[in-house]
């Protein structure tokens, strides 16, 4: 039994504080906290149900649904890792490309998830896309930088210090093998692996276009 929890990034230090990235965080902290008070019927309307789609409906459940949670654990691990990658992207991009770059990664992800079963009836809800597309820019922008990370495997725990090739790396590699051995949750109401699996590869292949030529290099820019 172990985990990885990303908790930022020691390579640099933003010239600005990550103010919007502290906003999506709000955001996301009060939707969680409507769904409980609102319940399921809150969650079945602003979240993406596949089917609806499909049929032309719901389409603004594209960029919803992305700040919806299925419990505790689901948002404070989405928002521990927004805020580990999340500050650099922001510092990279700016405050204007930045906010946009992650909903769209979002409703990216969100229709790969889609894509896996258009007619599926369980609702696609969560952040780990848009943080997914995040992270594909990340890897893409500051390869070498080291992440603090906190690691617990059997009795071993400790905090270290991993690069973000190796550390979102690997993490890519386990939402991918996830995906070709699972149907992934719309059908097994699980992980939305496709909604990873897209979302990074849309952070990948755009990053290059949302960041600014004179973002920060070294510790310290």
């Amino acid at each position: 039994m172990g985990t990885i929890i990303p908790l930022g990034d020691v390579s640099r230090q933003a010239r600005r504080f990550p103010v919007v990235t502290l906003l999506i965080i709000l955001a996301n902290t009060v939707v969680f906290l409507r769904e409980l008070v609102e319940g399921n019927a809150f969650v079945r309307h602003w979240a993406c149900i596949p089917v609806r789609i499909e049929h032309g409906h719901a389409y603004i459940t594209l960029i919803t649904g992305t700040f919806l949670h299925a419990g505790w654990l689901h948002i404070i691990g989405n928002m521990v890792f927004l805020w580990a990658f999340g500050p650099a992207m922001e510092d990279a991009m700016g405050r204007i490309r930045y906010p946009a770059f992650y909903l769209i990664g979002g409703v990216v992800s969100m229709l790969a998830q889609v894509a896996g079963d258009p007619g599926s009836h369980v609702p696609c809800l969560g952040a780990s896309g848009a943080i997914a597309a995040v992270m594909g820019a990340f890897i893409l922008t500051y390869p070498r930088d080291r992440i603090r990370t906190f690691v617990w495997f059997f009795i071993l725990i400790r905090i270290t210090f991993i690069p973000a090739a190796w550390l979102i790396g690997i993490w890519f590699v386990i939402q991918l093998l996830a995906t070709v051995g699972s149907v992934a949750m719309v059908q097994s109401g699980g992980v939305a692996y496709l909604a990873h699996v897209g979302g990074f590869f849309f952070g990948l292949v755009t990053s290059r276009l949302w960041v600014r030529r004179n973002r920060p290099r070294e510790f310290g820019t």
